[in-house]
């Protein structure tokens, strides 16, 4: 039973392919106290978002089937999910990649060799205003 005027914890989709990151990565902000919710393709990230109505989602760009790119795109043009706070977390270090990424709505732009996982939860928090 939720304590009223108690804050429900932030929810997090983490769309991830690869496992041990993910892992690693919804662990360490469970123990943030977010609530986490983790899919491993573009395909379920969209049904998620929609059904989970995560506060932010952190979000691979190159995985099989529909890149993040894509993800993020459709995000943007579907009405349940345009205003989400998304935070691109990619290996592409390229800067037309994160240009990309600006241009279709991307919060934030994190490349996975740039940053620890600290880093990451700072910016999930500067962009969720904890």
């Amino acid at each position: 039973m939720d304590m009223p005027g108690a804050a429900k914890p932030k929810r997090i989709l983490l769309v991830e392919d690869d496992d041990a990151l993910a892992n690693v990565y919804q662990t360490r902000l469970q123990a943030e106290g977010f609530d986490v919710r983790r899919v491993a393709n573009g395909e379920d990230a969209l049904s998620n978002a929609i059904e989970y109505k995560p506060d932010l989602v952190l979000l691979d760009v190159m995985m099989p089937k529909v890149s993040g790119f894509d993800v993020l795109d459709i995000f943007r043009n579907t009405p349940q999910t345009a205003n989400l706070k998304v935070i691109v977390l990619t290996a592409l270090s390229q800067e037309s990649d994160r240009q990309r990424a600006d241009k279709i709505g991307a919060d934030d732009y994190l490349v996975k060799s740039q940053v620890v996982i600290a880093d990451v939860v700072e910016r999930i928090k500067h962009h969720l205003g904890i």
